[in-house]
């Protein structure tokens, strides 16, 4: 629209100059550009600023966890000033970010609006010169988390460069978040490119309780959670999600964490989206479909390690031991089977390829040591496997050589 009127404007321009000199033709055209350009910045400041008015409202509809908060621009945040760090932040990750061309501004700081005063950069770490401009950075070994991230955001400079306040960090182990954190937050964008004609509403924010532990070298004490939680909203299908995740490098799926609302709600005495239409029936159901549809390949996860016998892991925990070279077992459900071009028959437990975490087979001479077909005996059904792990390109596996290193798993 811009491009179109623009050209029109430069087609009226050139009708009006056709007497002028060259020279002056092209100086009076440079000056319309830049003046159209000026305007449509003027214009793109107006509508980002529209928007996030249209967040305050959307956010503000939904209802928050609280009646005491601080509004920025685009995330609203209640503080807790005993722990230093948010209890919660929301913010709506709306389908603007799929074209955002705004990234990490990294300009951490305290933040204005918090009266008590926030976390600061001698929370996280110790920064001296050593000349020419140059600093030692010694850190306390704790990154500052952002509880919404600021790639949401990168639709607006202002809205990211307010992501950065120390109101919005939180001390999380790099293992949690750079990795399993950073795939959550990845998989909601991802999710938002999926349905660009929703947007989510989202909550996040650490378990906060006495007696939590807190980083000693930091100057203001910052209590260290131990788990932290988010919850998301897509309001117009009707579906919401929830997670809590402790604050530790974590080699489980992130479905494993996922819970329903009323789950999240148990853990955090917060009472989330209470202005919404069907809120009972909205919080209470988990459609982990709706959020993984590659479940609905026949991908499962993996077997909760508490309800297992001692001396049996899961499909995650083999990964461990492929270094190991001892016999363990390991048990799962078959989600798909296939024979190599070899002969060699291959069985795929609770993630089927190309996202298999561990592999099984029985190689084609040592399929006679079995009185049953392998494949039709246990397709979808769950097993238990003896043997040694070994790494393979993209997972773990193990070779199985007799009958006996296999059999029906009861839970």
């Amino acid at each position: 629209m811009y491009k179109i009127t623009i050209l029109a404007s430069l087609l009226l321009v050139t009708l009006g100059l056709s007497g002028q000199s060259l020279d002056a033709q092209i100086e009076a055209l440079e000056g319309q550009i830049n003046d159209l350009e000026r305007q449509q910045e003027s214009l793109a400041e107006k509508v980002e600023t529209v928007k996030l008015s249209r967040i305050h409202r959307d956010l503000e509809a939904v209802g928050l966890p609280s009646e005491n908060y601080i509004k920025h621009s685009a995330l609203f945040l209640e503080y807790a000033e005993a722990y230093e760090q948010a209890k919660w932040v929301a913010h709506i990750l709306t389908p603007d970010v799929i074209t955002g061309t705004a990234y990490r501004s990294n300009d951490f700081r305290e933040d204005p609006l918090v009266t008590t005063g926030t976390a600061e950069e001698k929370d996280y770490f110790l920064k001296t010169p050593k000349g020419d401009g140059e600093f030692d950075y010694d850190g306390f070994g704790f990154d500052r988390g952002h509880l919404a991230p600021s790639a949401d955001f990168r639709w607006s400079k202002k809205a990211l460069s307010e992501s950065y306040f120390y109101s919005n960090m939180s001390p999380q182990r790099p293992g949690f978040n750079r990795e399993s954190w950073a795939e959550l937050e990845g998989s909601m964008r991802g999710y938002v490119q999926d349905h660009p004609t929703s947007q989510l509403y989202i909550v996040t924010g650490p378990i906060l309780k006495e007696g939590l532990p807190v980083v000693e070298r930091a100057t203001n004490k910052l209590a260290i959670p131990e788990m932290y939680f988010k919850v998301i909203l897509d309001l117009k299908e009707g579906k919401a999600i929830g997670f809590l995740m402790p604050n530790q490098k974590v080699t489980y799926p992130l479905i494993s964490f996922a819970k329903s609302i009323d789950e999240i709600e148990e853990a955090t005495g917060l009472d989330f989206f209470s202005k919404i239409k069907n809120e009972a029936e909205i919080e209470k159901s988990l459609d982990k479909t709706h959020w993984f549809p590659e479940t609905k390949k026949g991908d499962v996860e993996p077997i909760y390690p508490p309800s297992l016998p001692s001396g049996h892991f899961n499909t995650v925990q083999a990964e461990q031991h492929a270094k190991a070279n001892k016999v363990i077992t390991v048990c799962g459900t078959v989600v798909s089977t296939r024979y190599s071009r070899s002969g060699n028959l291959w069985f795929n437990l609770d993630k089927k390829f190309p996202n298999q975490i561990f592999s099984f087979y029985i190689a084609k001479k040592d399929l006679a040591n079995f009185s049953f077909d392998p494949e039709k005996e246990y397709k979808g059904q769950v097993v238990a496997v003896k043997g040694k792990v070994r790494p393979s390109d993209n997972a773990v596996m193990m070779q199985l050589l007799k009958e006996e290193d296999i059999g029906l798993f009861e839970r």
